[in-house]
């Protein structure tokens, strides 16, 4: 989906460098989930158990609504 590509994108450009070195892993790591969990998550249907990965999801969804 687009959407999340765009979401995923627009936090990778302006918020992963300057990210600590969890939520870079965080984030890493929610990259590799199957696409529906990605996609629960991403359009706030779901929300991870995992606390560093639910803080990565809330970045970037806060991200893509400022946008």
């Amino acid at each position: 989906m687009r959407e999340l590509d765009h979401m995923l994108l627009g936090w990778f450009e302006l918020g992963y460098c300057s990210a600590p070195e969890a939520q870079k892993a965080a984030f890493r790591r929610l990259l590799e989930l199957p696409d529906p969990d990605l996609i629960g998550y991403l359009l706030g249907a779901e929300i991870p158990d995992e606390a560093d990965l639910a803080d990565v999801v809330n970045r970037i969804l806060d991200r893509a609504e400022a946008s």
